[in-house]
């Protein structure tokens, strides 16, 4: 299913999908990156994950196209090698609150602390 609306807000550093079921995602920028379909960061493999740590602050600053079936996004941080096809980032989308207890517990697990919103480091 190809969405019908993308539209980036790099001030709430966030991205809205619209869907043609009328289903309306807001993604954070973090959780999309940490998310990121690129073998940087889900390996080559099952187990081969890297878990992505300090994207807290992290932006979107450009969003190209890849014919009619993903988009490439450009990361702020230098990140742009991973292709979020329609059906990933619906996934992404409908399972994003299990999804991101799931990254929560991971560096929880790791022993990282987030950095709170505005937090200088």
């Amino acid at each position: 299913m190809t969405p019908t609306n993308i539209t980036l807000n790099q001030k709430k550093r966030s991205l809205e999908i619209t869907w043609p079921d009328e289903e309306i995602h807001q993604l954070s920028c973090e959780y999309l990156r940490v998310s990121s379909p690129s073998a940087e960061v889900q390996g080559h493999g099952p187990g081969q994950e890297t878990l992505q740590l300090g994207k807290e602050a992290v932006n979107i600053t450009a969003i190209e196209p890849v014919g009619n079936y993903a988009v490439k996004l450009v990361f702020d941080d230098n990140h742009d090698s991973g292709l979020f096809n329609w059906d990933y980032l619906r996934e992404l989308g409908d399972h994003q609150a299990v999804n991101w207890d799931n990254y929560l517990r991971k560096c929880d697990e790791a022993g990282y602390q987030r950095k709170a919103e505005g937090q200088v480091i």
